[in-house]
């Protein structure tokens, strides 16, 4: 089962021992960041510092001048990755034998709708969520588009990972969230995931909606669950809570968004890089989900990309809605975490590589190298060895 592990740039440019490092894991691949989304992260080796902190969503190399004279572009990083970044850490790996793909994050952007609010996300409240850039907007597709041919094909890049190509929602999980209070299910993190922009609005008349009066269902679907009433999770929860055919038409108008834009997206990479290049997303089974993993149809999903990375933290169950769905030698990857601190179990890694594989995988994604403590690296280490 092939390995491959999640790494920043910054984890390995200054760093001489990193790559090696790296490659004495037993991996065969790393997937390096080209564009990324704000965050801090320590980097527990690094001789010059120990935590990096990237202050806005950024790309890891220079843009080039397809951006020129367009509002919707990409931002270059600070000093937390100056220059070309990613291609510089990508050389270094390389140089030790890892076959090096990219790992781009597509519609996360705090800045982006910080800068430009109109391209966001807006509640049925009228709440927007400049983290999430809609992807029913055409301007806001077009940049999607490109920036996932640029970020993914990169100087010695054998493939890619396309991460939030996809719907984004109330989920965020970064800055310091404060939305845990009242105990939102599948059900609510959908109603709240809706969006309300005016490309949206004009979706839902397209089904049948009138958008002013979807907004007041379903707030008023919402209701009971600020109040406390258990959410029954599922999308049978969003039919009790909107009505089946409300709900049928808001997830028609959102999955046919997607769907398109992971086309196109996938179409722009392959147009943009050599034969033989590898074009995964990171995906979930289940349309109406959103977030980093985008919820995919299977079937669909698998006759577009080359294969999924499918998160695989509270076990494989996820893996078995795109077995033997797609064809021959597409990857299935499965997602495990190996940062004790952060809720990996580098520790029963074997086991659950065992398991994926019986539900599927043919591949494992590790996340992630520079984050993982060296005791967890040194589990990492065991488990790849008796593979």
């Amino acid at each position: 089962m092939k390995a491959s592990t999640f790494v920043y740039p910054w984890d390995v440019n200054g760093d001489p021992g990193a790559p090696a490092r790296i490659a004495s894991l037993g991996v065969e691949q790393v997937t390096l960041a080209s564009a990324y989304h704000s965050t801090r992260a320590l980097t527990p080796r690094h001789p010059r510092h120990r935590v990096v902190t990237a202050e806005h969503a950024a790309v890891l190399y220079p843009p080039d001048g397809r951006w020129r004279g367009r509002a919707l572009r990409p931002y270059p990083a600070g000093d937390w990755a100056p220059g070309d970044a990613c291609g510089e850490a990508a050389e270094a790996l390389a140089a030790t034998g890892l076959e090096v793909h990219t790992w781009v994050v597509l519609a996360h952007n705090s800045r982006l709708g910080a800068e430009h609010p109109d391209t966001s996300v807006v509640n049925a409240y009228g709440d927007r969520y400049p983290w999430a850039p809609c992807v029913a907007q055409p301007a806001t597709r077009a940049y999607l588009v490109d920036l996932a041919a640029e970020a993914a094909v990169r100087p010695g890049a054998a493939g890619t990972e396309l991460e939030s190509l996809g719907w984004y929602g109330l989920q965020h999980l970064h800055a310091h969230d404060k939305t845990a209070g009242v105990g939102l299910g599948d059900a609510g993190q959908y109603l709240m995931s809706l969006c309300f922009c005016p490309a949206c609005r004009t979706g839902y008349g397209a089904q049948g909606l009138d958008a002013d009066a979807l907004a007041a269902a379903v707030r008023d679907a919402l209701e009971p669950l600020w109040r406390g009433a258990p959410d029954d999770g599922g999308w049978t929860g969003v039919e009790k809570l909107l009505g089946e055919e409300t709900a049928a038409a808001t997830r028609a108008w959102r999955d046919e968004r997607a769907r398109t834009l992971q086309e196109a997206a996938v179409a722009a990479v392959r147009a943009a890089a050599p034969a033989g290049f590898q074009v995964l997303l990171h995906a979930d089974p289940v349309t109406h989900h959103v977030g980093a993993n985008a919820g995919v149809d299977p079937v669909h999903i698998l006759s577009v990309a080359d294969g999924v990375v499918v998160p695989c933290a509270g076990g494989p169950g996820l893996l078995t809605p795109f077995a033997g769905q797609g064809r021959e030698g597409a990857v299935l990857a499965a997602n495990l975490g190996v940062v004790s601190g952060m809720g990996g179990s580098p520790a029963t890694l074997a086991a659950d590589m065992a398991r994926a594989r019986a539900h599927g995988a043919t591949e494992v994604r590790l996340y992630h190298a520079g984050l993982a403590s060296d005791a967890d690296l040194e589990a990492v280490r065991e488990a790849l060895a008796a593979r």
